[in-house]
């Protein structure tokens, strides 16, 4: 299949596509005489491996990894494990961090009257940069 039906069965774009495949993740498919790509099975796979990994929000190196780790069938499964607990504690991190981002701009928006009043707390906070 060419690229736009392979991009298509993996969820993806193209652009995507030659994307990861320009970082290494996966290696070039072999082409046609008319220099075309060529994807099979194999590299449909692997392009949902690499769209589930990104909807997890695994960085490009996090999935060059997992790849690499779901490719060798000897490996220890502590080691997938360990990057999963490693990406969940950033996750972990970054949503209280939204959180109290979150509580502090619901506090703004509460103090603030919305009327034709020219104070507005929200402002004099970002001003004060005490936010």
């Amino acid at each position: 299949m060419n690229i736009g039906d392979a991009a298509r069965a993996a969820g993806m774009s193209a652009k995507m596509v030659r994307h990861y495949e320009s970082l290494g993740l996966f290696a070039a498919p072999p082409r046609t005489d008319a220099g075309y790509r060529v994807y099979g099975p194999r590299e449909v796979h692997l392009l949902r491996f690499i769209r589930h990994s990104r909807d997890l929000g695994f960085s490009l190196e996090q999935i060059r990894t997992l790849l690499s780790l779901w490719q060798d069938r000897d490996r220890p499964s502590r080691e997938v494990r360990a990057l999963a607990q490693a990406h969940l504690a950033e996750l972990e991190a970054k949503l209280a961090e939204l959180n109290a981002m979150k509580a502090t701009l619901q506090a703004l928006v509460t103090s603030c009257h919305g009327d034709d009043r020219p104070d507005c707390p929200i402002l004099s906070t970002l001003e004060a940069g005490t936010a």
